[in-house]
């Protein structure tokens, strides 16, 4: 089952498998269900015309996204080296608590086909392409989408605790196209990959494997419901195992292609 969202004339509208779902229909209504309620309520709604309209990022304003960081060892290898205390990356990576820190409200998320963005006071910007998880108001994951965590990595190698401005700006989190909606265990050697185009032409690509993550999905999910409350859901990004190499940085109109299993997002980079 694959919901995504659209732009219409009366509103934003959600579709299953390219089918508007009645307009009452709302994500945070579904995610307050327990898992295993889900694909029966969604079978039993009505699917009327097919879906039009522009996507957009699927999530609602009142969600949040949450990420997790150093979960894979490329991700560790790269924070050591633009850190002036790079031993802290290390430490976390070993750690029995996993890095989990706020990337975004709902309402500043970016759909595919909307642009992300470098900021203006950073020299060294990176996308980050990340499997990101679905979970229900129980703590249960329900699903996944594809994501880009925008980051300044000069800001965070500067000083660990510039991690916020970092991270959280403007156009600094796209999520896309839709949502798959599956279990834990489905989720556990999905392909990851990223393209990033410069005037047509390819300038970086890589790939990796949720099977390279460090930690356990179930693990992280825990760790962000251990002393919080989701009552409408949560999405949480999953951390990246693919980092370009040091010298690399985007530049205005580069386009970014990130697929996660076989759900894409893309975007155009713009500055400032």
């Amino acid at each position: 089952m694959y919901l995504t969202r659209h732009q219409t004339p009366s509103g934003s509208r959600w579709a299953l498998d390219g089918r508007f779902l009645p307009p009452s229909f709302t994500l945070g209504l579904l995610l307050e269900l327990p898992a295993a309620a889900i694909a029966g309520l969604l079978t039993a709604l009505p699917a009327t015309e097919p879906a039009a309209g522009a996507l957009l990022a699927p999530i609602e304003p009142m969600q949040e996204v949450w990420a997790a960081g150093v979960t894979y060892l490329r991700s560790r290898e790269a924070r050591k080296v633009e850190s002036a205390v790079g031993d802290v990356y290390q430490r976390v990576y070993d750690a029995a608590r996993p890095e989990v820190f706020f990337k975004a409200t709902g309402w500043r998320v970016v759909a595919t086909g909307q642009p992300v963005r470098i900021r203006g006071d950073s020299r060294w910007n990176v996308p980050e392409p990340e499997m990101v998880l679905v979970i229900n108001a129980g703590g249960e994951i329900v699903g996944y989408c594809a994501g880009n965590d925008m980051s300044s990595r000069d800001i965070e190698g500067e000083n660990p605790l510039y991690l916020p401005q970092a991270k959280i700006y403007n156009g600094s989190c796209a999520l896309g196209s839709g949502i798959r909606l599956a279990g834990a265990e489905q989720l556990k050697a999905l392909p990851i990959t990223i393209e990033i185009a410069r005037g047509g032409a390819a300038v970086f690509a890589g790939e990796s494997s949720t099977a390279r993550m460090h930690r356990q999905l179930e693990e992280l999910t825990a760790c962000l419901g251990k002393e919080l409350a989701f009552p409408q859901g949560v999405f949480l990004m999953t951390g990246t195992g693919i980092v370009p190499p040091d010298g690399f940085t985007l530049q205005p109109n580069d386009v970014v292609r990130v697929t996660v299993g076989e759900i894409a997002l893309e975007n155009e980079v713009k500055y400032g």
